[in-house]
This record gives structure tokens, sequence and C-alpha cells, in this order.
């Protein structure tokens, strides 16, 4: 017994020897796409599109299900306790969003934004209604976006099998029950054109 102890644990150090020792390690693949804006970033224009100023931005943030031709029906479905972005508009925000139209997972192909331009923003929280407000905000252009994610669900007859007789064939079918998971951006460009300013936004 002791004998196979000491073979196990030879057998162990070898193996861990082995993977220590090794003078060549494959670094993993990297296959993705990264698309990064090429205008600069202006961290001064953005603080000062961010400063205190009088007006007020507020809104409801809702998505519909999509039917047939991609066309919006059904009930609201009201984006519950969701983060709401805001974000100024500068050019390299334009150009980011921009590419962003050109992501395509399925290549790995996605667009990133600086680490300074994602953290001059503004943060709201919306409640059970979908509701949110930016107050003190100065005239300017913004951009508004948030993602909303919801469920969607329902049940179908499967074709579990037939039984035959002399007669007739009987088809059997047992009910399925399913959920989907979605994933709905909301975005909108927004802009309070005067000191005072309510701006109400429908965000969908």
């Amino acid at each position: 017994m002791k004998k196979r102890w000491i073979i196990t644990i030879l057998g162990c150090l070898l193996l861990v020897g082995t993977e220590i020792r090794a003078q060549y390690v494959q670094p993993e693949r990297d296959d993705t796409i990264r698309l990064f804006a090429k205008t600069p970033f202006d961290s001064l224009a953005a603080k000062q599109a961010l400063a205190e100023g009088t007006g007020t931005i507020k809104g409801v943030a809702f998505t519909r299900p999509l039917g047939a031709y991609k066309i919006p029906s059904g009930k609201r479905i009201y984006a519950n306790r969701i983060k709401i972005m805001l974000f100024p508009v500068t050019p390299y925000l334009l150009e980011y969003l921009d590419l962003k139209k050109k992501e395509n997972p399925s290549k790995l192909k996605f667009a990133y934004i600086s680490p300074e331009a994602w953290h001059y923003r503004i943060d709201a929280i919306t409640n059970s209604d979908g509701e949110f407000t930016f107050p003190k905000m100065k005239p300017g252009k913004y951009y508004l976006e948030g993602l909303l994610k919801w469920n969607s669900s329902g049940s179908y007859d499967r074709y579990t099998g037939s039984g035959y007789s002399n007669y007739n064939t009987t088809d059997y079918y047992s009910r399925e029950y399913y959920s989907i998971n979605h994933a709905s951006l909301l975005k909108k460009f927004v802009e309070v054109s005067k000191d005072g300013e309510i701006v109400e936004v429908k965000l969908k």
C-alpha cells in the first residue's frame, strides 16, 4: 500500500513538473475586431456641457414587442428600475455611434468607447413605470441610452408520435412551454434649447 502511494505521488509530481518546465506556451487566439473612434475626445467641452443648469429632461422608457414585418405591437413593456445614461453630444460620440452601426457580433466585430468618454456622463434610474428625470441641465444636445431586458413566453403542441389501428391514425401531441429572453436598446437624441426648459421624451 505504501509503495502504491509513493508511485501515485511521483506520478503527480511528474505531471506538474512537465507543465512547469514547458518551453513553449501556445497563446489564446483573439480574433476580435475592435473599432475605435479616431476623433479626439474633448474632456473639457464634455465637462462644461454637463455643468449644472436650470433645464430638465424627463420622460418614460419602454419598448413594445415586434409583430409581423417587425412592426411594434402589443402592450408597452416599461423599463422597471434600469439605468438610463446621458452623454453630451460631441464629435467623438457621434463617430463612436456611427461605428456601433458597423458592429457584427457573428464576426466578432465591436465598437469600443474610450474610458474617458465613458466617464463623462450622468446616470438616472427609472421607477417601476419607466419614468426618469435629469434635472439641472444646461442648454445643449444630449444622447440618452438604456438597455431594457425582458422576456416573452408561450406554448405550443409538440408532436410526440402516432397511433395506428385498422381504421385510422391518431397523432399525439404534448403541450410545451417556452420562455425567450430579449434585450432592447433604448436610445434617443435630446436637445435643451433654453434655460429652464422642461423637455419630455419617450425613450424607446
